[in-house]
């Protein structure tokens, strides 16, 4: 299996010489950047589900379908859908529609919110916050893998014999569970037989090897063939390890501070900044740095998949183009070429 490393937005408006682009501007620049990582030669392009100032990236299903026309190659998916606040029929047919218009390059990665402004954006109750996941996903694996659908549940209308149109694949799309620190998320994503993709955003990336083990061991037991594995971690591509460091602590550091203050979470200093470049889960700098840190992470962690998160925040659009071309062109190129030996040494 080809090693993939794929990009995620999260729409964050850029700038451009100064001046912050509008949320339209920066709407379209995310169709360009998605057909710039196209022909750098890299896998994935997801959008991720905010919303809040400076996101754009609240209607994936609308923007991957803008994207698919600009492109003809690229897999086109969601680096999370917040499951709890969608319907679950809703999705599919935004999704089966996707595939269709993209000629079956449509995949998305479901999680339950780790931010969560659309619950009472859409009217529902942070107190239900598991039932809702739990009783959303089965609803929503069993239109993707059944011809027809009979069920009732707590959260939305019955069904009796629905066959939505147009129909997805034989088997559904490609559908990941996101997990962030969760065992319980980690152990449904195996309940399922369906990938698992971790957002590691911060410390050592091989702290979550008890997941992975969790979640080969979980899947054995319940009688499901190995599943792929990845990774969602933030970072930049500049052509030297100063550029990036530099360019990336500009817009990470105020971002960062904003949410420690959000959350109550430690504010960032350089020095903790420089120890995540090292070795948490920061994928900064030149072409060859980041490619030996995803290298490692992928050998540590079994990936079978890198997406990195490469917008945030008032970033400079050169700054995100050149990251995109690099990741594609250098970085790609490279990771698979370390595995590889690796691999033959194995």
């Amino acid at each position: 299996m080809t090693f993939e490393i794929g990009l995620n937005s999260f729409g964050e408006v850029a700038t451009d010489d100064g001046r912050t682009l509008g949320d339209a501007e920066t709407v379209r620049l995310l169709v360009e950047e998605a057909a710039l990582a196209e022909s750098s030669g890299l896998d994935v392009f997801s959008i991720g589900e905010h919303y809040r100032p400076g996101h754009v990236d609240s209607a994936a299903p609308v923007l991957l379908s803008a994207i698919a026309t600009a492109t003809h190659r690229i897999r086109l998916g969601t680096s999370v859908t917040v499951l709890s606040t969608n319907d679950p029929v809703r999705l599919y047919y935004s999704f089966s529609t996707l595939d269709a218009v993209s000629n079956g390059r449509a995949q998305l990665v479901l999680g339950r919110a780790s931010a969560t402004e659309s619950f009472p954006l859409f009217g529902y109750d942070l107190a239900d916050y598991e039932e809702l996941f739990e009783e959303k996903l089965e609803l929503f694996m069993r239109l993707q893998r059944e011809e027809t659908v009979t069920w009732s549940g707590a959260f939305r209308a019955p069904l009796t014999q629905q066959r939505p149109h147009p129909r997805m694949r034989e088997g559904g799309i490609p559908t990941w569970i996101g997990v962030g620190g969760s065992p319980h998320s980690v152990i449904r994503a195996a309940g399922y037989g369906l990938p698992m993709m971790m957002a590691i955003i911060g410390g050592r990336p091989q702290r979550f090897a008890g997941h992975v083990t969790l979640y080969r061991e979980a899947l054995r037991q319940a009688g499901h063939e190995p599943q792929p594995i990845g990774q969602h971690s933030l970072g930049l591509v500049a052509d030297t390890d100063e550029e990036a460091a530099e360019t990336w602590w500009e817009y990470w550091q105020p971002v960062v501070t904003q949410a420690a203050e959000e959350r109550g979470f430690y504010k960032p200093t350089r020095d903790r900044y420089e120890a995540e470049l090292d070795q948490g889960a920061l994928f900064v700098g030149s072409p060859e740095t980041v490619a030996q840190k995803i290298a490692r992470t992928a050998r540590d962690l079994h990936l079978s998949r890198f997406d990195l998160k490469y917008d945030i925040m008032h970033l400079p659009r050169r700054a995100r183009a050149r990251t995109i071309e690099l990741l594609g062109r250098e970085v790609a190129p490279r990771v698979r070429e370390l595995l590889a030996k690796e691999t033959a040494r194995a």
